[in-house]
């Protein structure tokens, strides 16, 4: 019997989505937001809304280098569900109720795409020196004393590898170091 209930159970469960073929590159987004080096050099705070900034950050990073590349639409759809999904879970897991989670994502999602933006511009040809430190000490919880200088450098240090990397090796989850 039990046999039948996983022929039957694997039968309606969708295999190989492409969402799911992201998931991995998710996972490394997530672990490159919790690298030292943003906390230590950048002066990121070691805190819940620091690493979400950073998760937010890196995330943005990518989505930014796949949008440059033209690459197809729908792995940004598939990577910022896959954050909706991660943070609807944490918000679940930290005690936040039914009710107001949609409510919770609606922000995150704004917040992710006020990022992408602000990240955008500062990142474009010809923006100010100044453009991409502004951006990060706005949108980034920094530790007491740190501004973003140091956090712009490496977030624009990181964006520079990005480019290095082809795009099937990002989708392939294979982010610089």
């Amino acid at each position: 019997m039990s046999t039948r209930r996983s022929s039957l159970g694997s039968l309606f469960r969708p295999r190989g989505t492409p969402r799911e073929a992201l998931r991995p590159l998710w996972h490394r987004i997530v672990a490159t937001s919790r690298e030292p080096r943003w906390y230590v050099a950048g002066g990121v705070a070691d805190n819940v809304p620091g690493r979400f900034d950073m998760i937010v950050a890196m995330l943005t990073l990518v989505l930014l280098r796949l949008e440059r590349a033209d690459a197809a639409p729908e792995h940004g759809v598939h990577l910022t569900e896959l954050f909706v999904e991660d943070m609807d879970r944490q918000l679940r897991e930290t005690g936040v109720g039914d009710l107001v989670v949609g409510k919770h994502i609606g922000r995150l999602v704004a917040v992710l795409g006020g990022r992408l933006g602000a990240y955008r511009d500062a990142l474009a040809p010809g923006a100010p020196p100044t453009a991409l430190a502004e951006a990060a000490a706005r949108n980034t919880t920094l530790a007491p004393g740190r501004d973003a200088t140091a956090l712009a450098g490496l977030l624009r240090d990181y964006d520079v590898s990005l480019e290095r990397v082809a795009v099937p090796a990002i989708l392939a989850s294979e982010l610089p170091a």
